[in-house]
């Protein structure tokens, strides 16, 4: 008897560049491996999409679009080329207009796609149906999700068998119309036996005919068993990734669940293992320049405990070493358990896994529940959609408060075409304020990427990528013997003593740091009533909403930092005028360096 085909999706070039670089990797460095690939016999990627949309104008200067027509030159025209869509928030972290979603889905089919995987981070199918509906108007085929994740101890009421059968009976439900379904775990801590009930459950209502496949990753160490699980109860696909952008937090290797079928009546997609080792050392020497994070090849054993996905992992960790706070990652993970208790069971992905991370993150820099991140508080007040239970009462009442915004359970879409900002009319008349050809393209890169966008579209786009060499810095010289090193953001300063042929090394120590405290930042910068107005923690630039000579009031916001993908306002401490301004917009800051000076 022949075995079952499983269609097996290569993840390599969008979840796997995002859960190992947090998908910060230049378009003609990896292009070599995608014919590569399809050299091995794949001819199903996922090539954009998700984080893969927004990142490349945010560190890349690099236009999402033109990769993906790339990509289909290299792929061929036979290539299933999916992309991954978070149903009313498409590419980006908050809900769009229905006129955004449309375009969305245009520009997609436009652009080389065939399938577009289609999710909501709250299972509330409200946000899926109008998407569901964009994507099959324009030719493409829709991959509706089912999003799981386990549920930290003693959490009840979600995540579980019978909670995904009562989201897919919704969806079906619903009439919205789908060629394939997918349950995606993108924080890979489902276990294999609710991986199978549920696979066994969807298999039984869905018939032989649809098309049933899983996603997971390895963040927590049981995907390979979870996607075992997956065949032996029925499903038709599942997603790898090429070594070394597999394992750890992203997706199982190729290689791995090749051997993981041995002896089983699975055929893999056709693929051959000596094909796919000259796969992957094309794709190893395409990203040897790349630092590898080392979170990103890890197990952990906790993160069943605090759920966050693979791919915002790595993310998460770049943008803290660009602030040089990474010593903060393990506090704010252990944080994620009570944010996730909470915050109503939303599944641990984008954007929810996004709101999860910011409100731990708060609670690690400014104190718990004292400062409410702005996506976790609309969040739990109903902006998004419904949570699959209710968010604790007082972590509500925090929220509407300290956002000044009222619970709502009008659906996200139609709050969003409410919303002047997220009209095409508004986003045009940035553009031709710009001076900026408002093509649809350059319509919604500028809807999707705010600020960021319109600098890749004026030509002011940064480069941003982790190489091996941006991380240890060449050492200066401060002294005949004493030397100054940058090691992953971080300085000492090392003395050496003259040896006839060598040098020994006499010390190590690490340069002192500002004199600023780190553990407790401060909502407001300024120090008391201080005319210096000084950075609450590591951040960027995002802002600057003075000029010298403005005059200013105590407790008015005068510059706008940005880290991890917030907003973080700088306030003066005083009454005064502005005499200097130390900072330029877009620069990198440290944790109390002084920003702007009053008199």
């Amino acid at each position: 008897m022949a075995k079952k085909f499983i269609d097996v999706m290569d993840t390599t070039f969008r979840d796997g560049f995002q859960s190992v670089f947090g998908a910060r990797v230049l378009m003609n460095d990896f292009l070599p491996a995608v014919s590569a690939a399809k050299e091995a016999g794949i001819n199903h990627f996922e090539f954009g999409g998700g984080a893969r949309f927004q990142s490349l104008y945010f560190y890349l200067n690099e236009d999402a679009f033109t990769m993906m027509d790339k990509f289909r030159e290299v792929a061929g025209k036979d290539a299933n080329l999916q992309t991954l869509s978070r149903g009313v928030n498409t590419v980006t972290l908050d809900t769009g207009s229905r006129e955004l979603i449309d375009m969305h889905a245009k520009l997609f089919a436009k652009h080389g796609t065939t399938t577009i995987r289609n999710f909501d981070a709250l299972n509330d199918v409200k946000n899926l149906e109008y998407s569901a509906q964009r994507i099959k108007h324009h030719g493409l085929k829709h991959e509706v999700v089912v999003t799981m994740m386990d549920l930290p101890p003693n959490c009840i009421g979600a995540h579980d068998a019978e909670f995904y059968e009562k989201c897919l009976r919704e969806i079906l439900d619903s009439g919205i119309e789908f060629d394939s379904v997918c349950f995606k775990d993108a924080s890979g801590t489902s276990s294999p036996e609710k991986v199978y009930q549920t696979i066994k459950m969807a298999r039984r209502l869905l018939g032989d005919n649809v098309h049933l496949r899983l996603h997971t990753h390895e963040t927590a160490g049981v995907s390979i068993a979870c996607y075992l699980a997956a065949l032996e109860a029925g499903a038709d696909g599942i997603d790898l990734a090429a070594s070394p952008v597999s394992g750890g937090t992203s997706q199982p290797d190729i290689l791995t669940m090749l051997h993981a079928v041995k002896g089983k009546d699975y055929d893999l997609g056709g693929l051959e293992v000596d094909k796919i080792l000259k796969y992957e050392d094309v794709l190893h020497d395409c990203l040897k320049d790349y630092f590898m994070p080392p979170e990103a090849t890890q197990v952990s054993p906790l993160i069943p405990f605090s759920p966050m996905p693979g791919g915002a992992l790595t993310a998460n960790t770049q943008m803290m070493r660009d602030n040089n706070i990474l010593d903060k990652f393990p506090a704010v993970i252990k944080a994620m358990r009570e944010v996730v208790e909470k915050g109503g069971y939303g599944t641990s992905v984008t954007p929810v896994s996004q709101f999860y991370f910011q409100q731990a993150f708060n609670n690690v820099m400014f104190g718990p529940w004292k400062k409410i991140a702005e996506g976790y508080g609309k969040m739990v007040l109903g902006y998004f959609g419904k949570t699959p239970v209710t968010p604790s009462a007082d972590i509500v009442e925090l929220a509407a408060k300290q956002l000044n915004l009222e619970p709502t359970t009008a659906p996200a879409i139609d709050i969003a075409d409410q919303d002047e900002t997220k009209s095409i009319a508004y986003t045009k008349a940035i553009l031709e304020k710009e001076g900026i050809e408002a093509t649809e393209e350059n319509i919604f890169i500028a809807a999707a990427c705010k600020e960021k966008g319109i600098a890749y579209l004026k030509g002011e786009g940064k480069v941003m990528v982790r190489k091996n060499s941006d991380i240890i810095k060449p050492a200066t010289k401060s002294g005949s013997n004493q030397f100054s090193v940058t090691v992953n953001g971080h300085n000492y300063n090392v003395e050496v003593a003259d040896g006839f042929d060598n040098f020994t090394l006499k010390s190590i120590t690490p340069a002192k740091e500002s004199s600023q405290p780190k553990d407790e930042p401060k909502a407001v910068s300024s120090t008391g009533a201080s005319n210096e107005i000084t950075a609450t923690m590591s951040a960027g630039v995002f802002k600057i909403l003075v000029n010298i000579g403005d005059s200013v009031k105590a407790g008015q916001t005068v510059v706008i930092l940005e880290a991890m993908k917030m907003e973080i306002p700088i306030e003066a401490g005083c009454d005064g005028e502005v005499e200097e301004i130390l900072i330029s917009q877009g620069q990198t800051v440290e944790d109390g360096q002084l920003l702007v000076k009053l008199k």
